[in-house]
């Protein structure tokens, strides 16, 4: 793809004083479908616009991610929100200070179940309620299996369980798999299901050994997904570098959300080996499967980038509810100082900056509301409360 044609008119950004402290930035990023911002701005050159060049490298799993992030062997990564802040708090670690310099999507993942255990279940009282009759029925424990303790998908895995009645802990055992290996594990019957990112939920639909229960985006409508991070004292020794590679990224997910001909030239771009490595027409479904009113796109399961910069923006509302959920689960012994942690993992001074610089507005505020599927509000009011307010299971 010629990186001429991502570039807007004008050419490069000139940026004087506040020129990029190194140009060169060693990204992380996994093998899934939105990793399209952090490919689409190296592919198109709108890292180059901002001075800089990204060096991509495809990493195998989060622990390795996260593990070569807090070693400096990368710069910023393509990375679970709440695995970000449970190296915050130290969760199963030695506590390391994170920045989270932007949010990278929106929604986007999906809890898929075996065939044979989704064939069981009654649809009419819905395959949650389903499900935990079965179990109660069958008297065995199911495996499910999610991408990392302290990520996403395994706090929305545990909140879909718990709403339906099934303590993911107690009824359940827990496994840690890589995303890439979620379809093949399921087909081999390892597990009864799991909660990961596209396209490895479609792709086990399509190759018959899964059933989609649940899209993320149902469980918490335009949800975060995964944000750029970056290690706090990498932030602080280089924030021109920072504001430019996030301004850069916010160019690659307005285009991303311009138009379906541009989600579904990233999907041929993600088709490679050297990116996703999945099947072209599975990633254009993921990438490009409905038109979001009033404008814009959003892929299967509600994958969006951009909305104007809505889902771009690193809300603290959003990274205080992984806190409730980490302490609602025992992950954290006590409460936190929820909204001060948030601020300053959450680098809003940065990304306010970028955004100028990318000509991308800013909300008012830095808290969201939102209500979930069981019918909660969560708007970073009362974290505390709203963690207490949960039994094990609802």
């Amino acid at each position: 793809m010629d990186k001429k044609a991502g570039l807007e008119a004008g050419g490069a950004w000139i940026a004087g004083s506040d020129a990029p402290e190194r140009t060169l930035v060693r990204i992380g990023f996994m093998p899934l479908a939105d990793c399209a911002p952090v490919v689409m701005a190296s592919v198109l050159g709108f890292d180059e616009k901002y001075g800089l060049r990204f060096e991509l490298s495809r990493e195998l799993s989060w622990t390795g991610m996260r593990d070569r992030l807090v070693a400096g062997e990368l710069d910023a990564a393509h990375v679970l929100l709440g695995l970000l802040y449970g190296l915050q708090m130290g969760i199963g670690t030695r506590a390391r200070q994170m920045a989270v310099l932007m949010n990278l999507n929106q929604n986007g993942q999906g809890i898929t179940l075996s065939r044979a255990l989704a064939g069981k279940l009654d649809d009419g009282m819905g395959l949650a309620a389903g499900l935990a009759s079965r179990l109660r029925e069958e008297k065995r424990r199911p495996t499910f299996a999610h991408t990392f303790p302290t990520g996403n998908h395994a706090m929305f895995l545990y909140y879909w369980l718990a709403a339906a009645g099934i303590d993911p802990f107690e009824d359940c055992d827990a496994v840690t798999v890589p995303p890439g290996q979620m379809a093949s594990s399921l087909a081999a019957g390892h597990m009864d299901g799991f909660c990961a990112g596209e396209p490895w939920g479609q792709r086990a639909l399509c190759e018959g050994a899964g059933a989609l229960a649940v899209s993320s985006e149902a469980i918490w409508p335009d949800h975060p997904g995964k944000v750029l991070g970056a290690s706090a004292g990498f932030a602080a020794a280089n924030p021109h570098t920072c504001r430019a590679m996030v301004a850069a990224l916010l160019d690659a997910a307005r285009w991303l959300d311009a138009s379906r001909t541009n989600r579904e030239a990233a999907a041929e771009v993600l088709a490679s080996p050297a990116y996703v490595n999945a099947d072209r027409d599975l990633l254009q479904y993921c990438l490009a499967g409905r038109p979001c009113e009033p404008g814009g796109w959003r892929g299967h399961n509600g994958l969006r980038f951009f909305a104007d910069g809505e889902a771009s923006f690193p809300w603290l509302s959003d990274g205080m509810w992984f806190l409730t959920q980490q302490r609602r689960w025992g992950l954290l012994r006590a409460d936190p100082s929820y909204r001060a942690i948030a601020a300053e993992v959450n680098r809003i001074d940065l990304y306010r900056d970028a955004a100028a610089m990318a000509g991308v507005g800013v909300p008012d505020g830095v808290m969201r509301s939102s209500v979930l599927l069981d019918g909660r509000v969560w708007d970073g009011g009362d974290p505390a409360g709203y963690a207490a307010s949960f039994a094990r299971t609802a």
